[in-house]
């Protein structure tokens, strides 16, 4: 085993246990790389989703930003890596609350932008493969199974490796690292909600323009 596979068993090993030891820079660094890294893996698990569904006959794209990101994706992982923190060496409790919460999330989220954005819909699980049993098309079984195992691997492999590299990096490097990666992911959220606000052409105008089917 070389030395930093074993330093990152110990840093895993304390991590379950409660027991890892990080500085406020590190605590904070490492949901924020979380964050970044969580948005690009939803805007990925959309994107297959959407193909599949749609039988790959139009090439479709998920969000409201010019990066792959969706930033569901990304404030969920906060919400399920705090839902979870003292269960942790119970992966089984972590899968269920991190199912229950995200269906939880869909259901009032989807009803709320629905009832109050007259008719807005930014997502529909009434398709047939995958959303029997869904409620309106705002949740069903199938999507919180798959956001429960999507926990297990946000809290056991992706958290802990963030940590790895809050602690291997210094502290100005990895401070460089997150502080440009949060700043890009952001800059390009805000802007593209900007322009949306002003009804100018957004990220979504120059997908459709490259032939691409955008749903934001």
């Amino acid at each position: 085993m070389t030395k930093q596979a074993k330093t990152y068993i110990d840093t895993f090993h304390d991590y379950l246990e409660g027991k890892i030891k990080l500085e406020l820079y590190q605590k904070i660094g490492a949901l924020l790389l979380v964050m970044v890294i969580a948005g690009f893996a939803g805007w990925l698990w959309e994107f297959l989703l959407l193909e599949f569904s749609r039988g790959f006959d139009h090439m479709y794209i998920e969000g409201g930003n010019l990066l792959p990101w969706v930033n569901m994706y990304a404030y969920g992982a906060l919400l399920i890596i705090s839902l979870t923190r003292k269960m942790r060496n119970k992966p089984w409790l972590v899968f269920l609350a991190a199912a229950f919460a995200a269906g939880v999330m869909e259901l009032v989220t989807g009803w709320a932008a629905y009832t109050f954005l007259d008719g807005a819909r930014y997502w529909d699980y009434s398709i047939p493969w995958w959303g029997f049993g869904n409620i309106n098309g705002f949740v069903c079984p199938m999507s919180m199974f798959a956001f429960g195992l999507g926990a297990l691997v946000l809290v056991y492999w992706l958290l802990p490796i963030c940590i790895y590299i809050s602690k291997k990096m210094t502290r100005r490097a990895f401070l460089a690292l997150v502080i440009t990666l949060f700043v890009i992911v952001m800059t390009d959220e805000v802007v593209n909600l900007i322009l949306k606000m002003l009804g100018q052409p957004t990220a979504m105008n120059l997908y459709e323009s490259w032939g691409w089917r955008y749903k934001s």
